[in-house]
């Protein structure tokens, strides 16, 4: 597994997760915003992959186990409380990653230095939902609650090192957690349990086992290069 295959993987799927909103957001103004969202991940995607090998190939033509995402970016949109607890989680991941691979040396350095200043925006982004979902009405923090407590335990895979990716991983975790937190207790919600109850155990999406809703995503996500190979507009 190359560095740039894990981190890409992770940007386009999260990229096609967040692009199922089109035409079904909460609100005109929230699709726009998550479809920006979703094109400035499938710009780092393109060029993480293109470091790995062809962009094309990898994205439509790979099969499900040779994909190296972590389990959080595959989850199903579910509702609009679901995508921010989504978003909360791997942004401040991702902000906190790019920052550290920005300040080194390594190949990733340029990459890291553009997108972190796309991150800054997808975690406000999620933040500020967070707040408003979290701390508004009686159902919207239930839901919010609920997105919360139903990802958190695919949050642990996040900081599993990488091999090539030259980052202080406790560090990264650590900084993760009392932002993640910070957030979560400002908005009313209730930090979900930690290590002790095995929440924080990782996935294994970096070596190409995924959860269920994966395949049927994938195959959306392919089925056009599949079905027109070769095919040029």
């Amino acid at each position: 597994m190359t560095a740039a295959l894990a981190l890409g993987d992770d940007a386009l799927v999260l990229s096609h997760r967040l692009g199922e909103w089109a035409g079904h957001a909460p609100v005109l103004e929230e699709e726009v915003a998550l479809a920006n969202i979703a094109l400035d991940l499938l710009g780092q995607a393109r060029v993480l992959l293109s470091l790995a090998g062809d962009e094309d190939e990898l994205a439509f033509l790979r099969e499900e186990r040779a994909f190296r995402n972590v389990q959080l970016v595959e989850q199903p949109n579910g509702d609009f409380a679901h995508t921010i607890a989504r978003q909360l989680y791997f942004s401040v991941y991702q902000r906190g990653l790019y920052e550290q691979l920005a300040a080194g040396e390594g190949e990733f350095a340029g990459l890291a230095a553009k997108a972190v200043k796309e991150v800054a925006y997808h975690q406000d982004h999620a933040e500020h939902w967070t707040l408003r979902l979290g701390d508004g009405t009686a159902e919207s923090h239930q839901r919010m609650q609920r997105g919360v407590d139903a990802l958190w335990r695919f949050t642990g895979e996040l900081f599993q090192p990488v091999e090539g990716v030259e980052i202080d991983w406790q560090s990264l975790k650590n900084s993760w957690l009392a932002t993640v937190t910070g957030v979560l207790e400002q908005a009313t919600l209730t930090v979900p349990a930690g290590p002790q109850s095995g929440a924080w155990a990782a996935g294994a999406g970096r070596q190409g086992i995924h959860t269920e809703p994966f395949g049927r995503m994938l195959a959306e996500m392919q089925h056009l290069h599949r079905s027109h190979p070769g095919a040029s507009w």
